[in-house]
C-alpha cells in the first residue's frame, strides 16, 4: 500500500506530505521493506495518524511508527 493514496484523503499541507513521505520512506528502508509488503498500511496509517497529532519531524515520526507498530 502507498501512503501517498491514503494522504489524498487528508488535509496536510505540502511541508506536512514531505515530512510525512519522507517518514515513510525511512521505515520502509529501516525495516527492510518492499512496498508491496502487507506491513506497509498498517505502517502508513500510523505515520499519518502520528502527523495528526502535530509530530512534523520525518525523524520522529518513523521512529514513532517502528516502535508502536511492533514490527520486527
Amino acid at each position: 500500500m502507498a501512503i501517498y493514496r491514503l494522504l489524498q484523503r487528508q488535509a496536510f499541507g505540502p511541508e506536512d506530505v514531505t515530512a510525512i513521505c519522507a517518514a515513510y520512506e525511512n521505515a520502509l528502508v529501516e525495516l527492510k521493506l518492499e512496498r508491496t509488503d502487507a506491513r506497509t498500511g498498517p505502517l502508513a496509517k500510523r505515520i499519518i495518524e502520528i502527523a495528526q497529532t502535530g509530530v512534523r519531524d520525518p525523524a520522529m515520526i518513523c521512529e514513532l511508527a517502528i516502535k508502536e507498530i511492533g514490527i520486527p
